[in-house]
């Protein structure tokens, strides 16, 4: 896992974590919006990261390297995190083992329970065929959807492209598919989803409620997943700031 920094240290520090097949660098709309008022960590996850072939290895080792960076870098605390996707597993990981303070995260559309044993080798492969065409028929695609939020997408799938990327992105939806939350602590949690995803948010709210009944959940109209962040970084970053108590100005 790699950790880049933005802002200055002595500011209230917050922890972004990407989504599968993604870099970093989709955070970097938000971090130019934040970082004057936030100690920015941006995770860059094993397996997709920038220019560099590296293999994805499992949700709770991901969890595992971020807890030790905190401790060891923050004193194993955070004022914020935001995961999205993927990232909202590796933090909902770190938040069910408790090993370091975080005042307030938000799960973007995170996938917290397991899929059916029988479905999670064709869905994987099948994740891996899609991240596949995204980098060999980029252009075909771009001119389908012809969006910002596709575009953004297809830009960081080719920024992570490497010779590991499709055995990542097989190792990784193997752990998202079979890993199941069991518990959870925080002091303000926060589920975010879009309605265009609803069909499967609904079923992890259901059991982040049951673990978690005063988990706050926010459904944005017409937004698909990750769209919010693609599309909205100002949006992110009011809602941040709005919860932590800090000036947006």
């Amino acid at each position: 896992m790699e950790f880049n920094t933005y802002g200055k240290q002595d500011n209230p520090k917050l922890l972004l974590i990407p989504g599968l097949g993604v870099s970093h660098e989709i955070f970097l709309p938000l971090v130019s919006l934040l970082q004057d008022r936030f100690y920015i960590i941006s995770a860059g996850v094993d397996g997709f990261l920038v220019e560099k072939d590296s293999q994805f290895t499992s949700v709770d080792d991901q969890a595992a390297q971020a807890i030790q960076y905190i401790k060891e870098k923050l004193d194993g605390h955070l004022d914020a995190a935001y995961g999205l996707s993927l990232g909202g597993k590796i933090l909902s990981r770190m938040l069910e083992r408790n090993e370091i303070t975080i005042d307030h995260a938000v799960l973007d559309a995170a996938p917290l329970l397991p899929l059916p044993k029988w479905s999670v080798n064709p869905l994987r492969y099948y994740q891996c065929l899609n991240v596949w065409t995204c980098v060999h028929w980029e252009k075909f695609w771009r001119f389908v959807f012809r969006s910002h939020y596709f575009g953004v997408l297809l830009d960081e799938i080719n920024k992570v492209n490497s010779p590991s990327l499709s055995r990542s992105v097989l190792e990784g939806y193997k752990s998202v598919y079979t890993n199941k939350l069991e518990s959870i602590h925080g002091a303000d949690i926060h589920f975010w989803y879009g309605t265009l995803e609803a069909f499967v948010a609904k079923p992890q709210v259901e059991h982040l409620l049951k673990l978690c009944p005063d988990a706050k959940v926010t459904v944005f109209p017409k937004l698909n997943h990750g769209q919010l962040l693609v599309d909205q970084p100002e949006e992110v970053a009011r809602r941040i700031c709005e919860m932590t108590g800090i000036s947006k100005e």
